[in-house]
């Protein structure tokens, strides 16, 4: 997987740090990519390994990247160590260690190898609890957790043009920002531990009421008869426009639903919104619903289709 738009992307001009990166699934492997290409020296970890050694073969001009068989190891001496994992559990064996037969964690974490004082920023999508929890354990070892979600997809990852949502320590997000503009457009603290999470919660609410709002719309003027890619052109010029009628709305003409961020990981997504809603009492009952949406969708046999395939439900 090569890194889409490399050549184009600027990268700031700052000192080369020490990194590690966990996780090279199709955002982590870019995201990576530009670590490397920005001149940080870069040792990634990935459960397979055969993944890792392919990333090192594509930067090989880069600065020595290197690859190592445990998150420990790949932690050891950074800097900063990012990580894009799948869940919470994911998350906790990269970073606490995997769990033998007895269900205790072994020492290959990333926190038994880094160094007193560094940094290890989050980019999984997962629950505030979790974020919360690491933070806590991170603190009393000498070491700074900071969760930092990101919202973009695969495009945005390839093309250095993220925007992450960070909660954690003011001090640590300040040493951390620089290094990871190498891949976003913005990076920026919304709030202590857990806050960047909550962040991207919100943003998937948001997200969640679009795509379902379009897709009625795109529906309700294919069956008046209406030419909806003229018609989209038009109200995208006004209150109606929005990044999902921008970028989804044409392919949603063309039934086309291969763009990135796909349904399974959007149900991941909603169900942790969901579990914190029940915790802190707030009401969404159309996140909610949509949610079941996309369990239909899900049935249809879509769970790879990308989260603007809603609008298959209503044909």
């Amino acid at each position: 997987m090569s890194v889409g738009g490399a050549n184009a992307r600027s990268y700031e001009n700052i000192a080369p740090r020490q990194v590690a990166f966990l996780g090279l699934g199709v955002m982590g492997y870019p995201m990576a990519g530009h670590l490397a290409r920005a001149g940080h020296r870069v040792t990634v970890y990935n459960r397979t390994t055969a993944k890792a050694l392919a990333w090192c073969t594509e930067f090989a001009a880069t600065s020595a990247p290197r690859h190592a068989l445990t998150p420990r190891e790949a932690a050891s001496g950074a800097d900063i160590v990012f990580c894009c994992v799948g869940n919470d559990e994911d998350l906790r064996s990269v970073v606490l260690g995997q769990l033998d037969e007895q269900g205790q964690r072994q020492a290959d974490g990333a926190f038994a190898g880094m160094k007193p004082g560094a940094i290890l920023l989050d980019h999984t999508t997962a629950s505030a609890q979790v974020a919360r929890e690491l933070h806590a354990g991170a603190a009393s070892l000498g070491l700074h957790f900071v969760d930092a979600p990101v919202s973009g997809g695969q495009a945005g990852a390839q093309n250095g043009m993220l925007t992450v949502m960070c909660g954690g320590d003011e001090r640590a997000f300040v040493q951390a920002q620089p290094v990871a503009m190498s891949f976003s457009k913005a990076v920026t603290r919304v709030g202590g531990s857990g806050a960047g999470q909550l962040a991207k919660m919100v943003n998937q609410i948001c997200i969640a009421g679009l795509l379902q709002g379009l897709s009625e719309a795109i529906a309700f003027g294919q069956k008046a008869g209406l030419d909806m890619v003229q018609v989209l052109e038009v109200i995208g010029k006004g209150a109606a426009q929005s990044w999902q009628m921008d970028n989804r709305g044409k392919t949603m003409v063309a039934d086309q639903f291969d763009f990135g961020f796909a349904v399974d990981w959007m149900r991941k997504d909603l169900g942790l919104v969901l579990q914190e809603a029940r915790d802190n009492g707030a009401r969404l009952p159309v996140t909610a619903l949509v949610d079941q949406f996309y369990a239909d969708v899900q049935a249809m046999g879509g769970r790879r289709w990308d989260t603007s395939s809603l609008i298959k439900r209503l044909r």
